[in-house]
């Protein structure tokens, strides 16, 4: 999600004591600490005002250190309190988020069941993720943030027609989704046997009732943000992960571990259902209240001539383009990893960790630091930058850019170290219970290693959209999406055709990351000429540095692992190996970064010192 600035500029930007640091606070501290100079080149920063767009808004001598930190631009009280609000809001929601997927995964396992409900889960998460979750990130936000700024009325009639617009476009999705919910699962998965299309259809035609409720919690959020209320879209997603656990809970009491398409009942898929999408109409009906609690009123409008909606859709019409890349990318995946789920089953092979269940349950890992980490910044960059690029300072925007990508970078690069070092013990750990053995546990460590990997080029391409959707260019990112799209496909299919069963899911992630790599150095070499450079030798050199200050970590990880048995898998060697390694890496990680000069890492642990001394 995004957010606007707060209109109390005037406070001073200091922070309230005793509390945790937030994204924008260690973006000023590390601002303040770095030198003046152009990125790319290491000279004094070229002020032409032709690079900024604007004749009138050249830099003046003194003022490259005053991006985020300074006067004009420091973030006010009320939003460091609302970024620490939304940084808990984000841990809590994974954490619980994660509980979560260890109940389901021991309620349904990671075989044909666990195949079945995933696969029907999957479809109005796609709408959300690439529909609705797109469109607000490159439109619509910016779109609710210009007209706030704008038009007479604080941008109120905007916000209704959009409201309104989306929740009918929602509604006829939705109906349209479910009365087709059976060719959907077709689609999504040609080679499911008799029973687990049977299985996933009827949970289909539950499930596909969620797009219009992921879709309207989207559209609300995005209104909360902008009227600077960031609680209520951070922390409703805790109770709906909070109804699923009981739902998950539920289903293991009555069905027992080891349920298969042909063993589980009606009313078991009823309450799967039903369960899964009551927990997203209370998260929508807590946004919906907070909404109200906003003081927004909906007054539903359809006079859309002349609102500026079109100019929305013109934008979103590029957007289109990305989104069918990506659910093309989607079905790709989808159907090479349950396809060869089922071949594995077929073939008289265990099919335990070999379908899409063992594959979302890694990646479900795989992202949380980003989810957690690169998410709070990207939300702190992306309203501060499409201001930059509204007055015209891409400097600022560039600079905007290089910190949030190192400073991600500096809690990232370990936590992928350490998530290669520490997969299999960890998925035993936390998976390995009810219907999910000790070996489909493994399996998703196994797949989580490779993903690991893919973690930096993935938080990297997230952050280069954000700079185009800065600029108000979604043109770019759809068209880069087309040959990154291209190379995983290619490379998923091939897998699907030329490896045995077992392992097309274990190698999936490294196609799944591909995409990242192609479409990332097509993103970077296209902004490094629009921005006059992005600060490529800083970052590179900030993450190489960050890679050898994790190596003696790794080798202290793997170590211990071995030592402690923690690669077979049982609770207390697992939980020894992923405790001690944890806390030996990251003591080493600091030591060395400290001895190398890493500056991010040493004035991130200079600014924390200095909030413990001042409690």
């Amino acid at each position: 999600m995004s957010r606007t600035v707060s209109n109390d500029h005037h406070q001073p930007p200091g922070r309230p004591h005793g509390r945790l640091l937030t994204p924008e606070e260690v973006l000023d501290e590390v601002e303040r600490a770095e030198p003046e100079t152009e990125p790319e080149t290491g000279l004094a920063t070229s002020r032409d005002p032709r690079d900024f767009g604007d004749a009138g808004t050249a830099d003046r001598p003194g003022e490259d250190g005053d991006e985020i930190g300074g006067a004009a631009h420091a973030a006010p009280a009320n939003l460091m309190r609302s970024s620490a609000i939304m940084a808990l809001g984000t841990v809590f929601s994974r954490a619980t988020g994660f509980v979560r997927t260890i109940v389901l995964a021991a309620a349904l396992g990671t075989q044909l069941l666990g195949d079945a409900y995933q696969t029907a889960n999957m479809v109005p998460f796609a709408v959300y993720d690439l529909l609705i979750g797109g469109l607000l990130a490159s439109v619509f936000v910016p779109f609710l943030v210009k007209h706030k700024k704008l038009d007479p009325d604080g941008g109120r009639a905007t916000e209704q027609r959009l409201l309104t617009a989306m929740l009918a476009v929602l509604a006829v999705l939705t109906v349209v989704a479910i009365i087709a919910a059976e060719w959907l699962i077709r689609l999504y998965a040609g080679e499911f046997t008799s029973a687990q299309h049977e299985v996933a259809v009827q949970l289909a035609r539950f499930l596909l009732a969620q797009i219009f409720f992921i879709g309207a919690s989207g559209i609300v959020s995005a209104i909360l943000n902008s009227r600077n209320h960031f609680g209520a879209p951070m922390w409703a997603p805790v109770l709906n992960n909070l109804v699923i656990i009981a739902v998950g809970g539920l289903f293991l009491t009555i069905a027992g571990p080891g349920s298969t398409p042909e063993t589980v009942t009606s009313g078991q898929l009823a309450l799967l259902g039903l369960g899964t999408t009551g927990g997203q109409v209370l998260q929508g009906l807590v946004l919906v209240a907070a909404l109200w609690r906003a003081g927004f009123r909906w007054r539903p409008r359809l006079d859309l001539r002349g609102s500026g909606l079109g100019e929305a859709v013109r934008t979103a019409s590029w957007m289109m383009l990305y989104i069918a890349v990506a659910q093309f990318g989607l079905l790709v995946t989808t159907n090479v990893a349950t396809r060869a789920g089922v071949r594995a089953a077929e073939a008289g092979e265990s099919a335990a960790g070999a379908g899409i269940t063992a594959y979302k349950f890694a990646f479900m890992l795989f992202q949380m630091p980003y989810a957690v980490i690169a998410v709070s910044v990207i939300t702190a960059l992306l309203p501060r930058m499409s201001e930059h690029v509204a007055e015209g300072r891409k400097d600022r925007v560039r600079a905007d850019f290089s910190r949030g990508f190192r400073l991600s970078s500096v809690l990232i690069v370990p936590i992928s170290v350490a998530m290669i070092v520490f997969a299999i013990p960890f998925c035993v750990l936390i998976y390995a219970r009810g219907s999910t053995s000790v070996e489909d546990a493994q399996s998703i460590g196994v797949i989580l290693m490779v993903f690991s990997a893919m973690l930096i080029p993935f938080t990297l391409f997230q952050l280069l959209q954000r700079v185009f959707y800065a600029l108000g260019d979604t043109r770019t990112p759809s068209l880069i999406a087309i040959p990154a799209e291209i190379a995983h496909a290619t490379v998923a299919i091939t897998l699907l055709v030329l490896a045995p069963p077992r392992a097309v899911v274990v190698l999936l992630p490294a196609a799944y990351g591909l995409y990242y790599i192609v479409g990332a150095a097509l993103a970077w070499w296209r902004l490094r000429k629009r921005m006059n450079g992005l600060d490529g030798r800083r970052t590179l050199r900030t993450l190489v540095l960050l890679h050898v200050a994790a190596i003696p970590s790794a080798v202290a990880g793997g170590v211990l692992v071995v030592l402690t048995g923690g690669l077979p898998g049982t609770a207390l060697p697992a939980i020894t190996a992923v405790t001690a390694g944890g806390l030996v890496g990251g003591v080493l990680y600091v030591l060395v970064a400290r001895r190398i000069g890493v500056t991010e890492v040493t004035t991130f642990l200079d600014m924390v010192r200095s909030r413990l001394l001042r409690r």
